[in-house]
């Protein structure tokens, strides 16, 4: 993966970018996960928000070196309104403005596969590397929620300062790791 030229070349020594993946239309892609000091939408502006970076090979974004996606969690915070034949996009702030972005709290990707929720990646430095989770794990209950509802396990990691037990099937063995869930971007 080449440096990605939407980064400023002096970043802060406190910056830190994360390999991660996503996946999507095209596949699994790698991507980079940041925060952005700060992004302005005409008078509005956001401190701190998360962003995926990635080289566009595919040319999505009509920009040949690199895209970003900033998504949901920013757009979330307006009301829109598309005007396509007039090509105009028109933004009304809602009662999401402000609130705090959410941020990766585990450094943890997991999808349904097969009928079983899988880890797909863990980033490396994160707090699921940490406590021992690999790609190709599965997924068997989160805390003592054995329901195998993929939306309440995310909500179940989306608590900062909090610790969780994951209890995963790896190679045919039962395993309990503990995790510690916090912010590492």
């Amino acid at each position: 993966m080449k440096d990605f030229e939407l980064l400023p070349q002096k970043r802060s020594k406190r910056k830190k970018i994360y390999r991660t993946e996503a996946q999507g239309l095209l596949g699994k892609m790698e991507m980079r996960i940041t925060t952005m000091k700060e992004l302005r939408i005409g008078e509005y502006s956001f401190r701190n928000v998360p962003a995926l970076l990635f080289d566009d090979i595919s040319n999505i974004t009509n920009y040949p070196f690199a895209g970003g996606i900033i998504g949901n969690e920013l757009l979330r915070r307006f009301n829109i309104i598309l005007n396509y034949p007039a090509k105009e996009i028109f933004l009304a702030p809602n009662q999401h403005l402000r609130d705090p972005f959410d941020y990766s709290y585990t450094g943890l990707s997991f999808y349904l596969l097969d009928g079983k929720i899988r880890i797909t990646n863990v980033i490396p430095g994160s707090p699921a590397e940490k406590a021992g989770l690999k790609p190709g794990d599965v997924i068997i209950a989160i805390g003592n929620n054995f329901s195998g509802n993929i939306q309440e396990y995310i909500q179940m990691l989306k608590n900062p300062g909090t610790h969780v037990r994951i209890i995963l099937m790896r190679d045919h063995e039962l395993m309990i790791k503990y995790l510690r869930i916090k912010s590492f971007l």
